[in-house]
């Protein structure tokens, strides 16, 4: 997966944390929301502007960036 094409780093949006591109949901706000429990289609009902394939990007973009290949 091409995460690039959907997390996106500004230094003028939410303090240059990782977004999900044309938002202000934050990597580390969605991951914790899955750590709570909520589901994918939860996710993609209380939030719209994502998409199934930003989601993945979400998690892609984590494994990346801890060193983690995807499989």
């Amino acid at each position: 997966m091409n995460w690039q094409e959907y997390i996106h780093v500004d230094a003028a949006v939410l303090a240059g944390k990782p977004v999900v591109r044309g938002t202000r949901l934050s990597v580390q706000f969605l991951l914790g929301l899955f750590a709570e429990g909520m589901t994918e289609s939860q996710l993609l009902e209380n939030y719209p502007q994502l998409s199934p394939e930003s989601l993945r990007a979400v998690f892609a973009f984590t494994a990346e960036s801890t060193g983690k290949k995807t499989f």
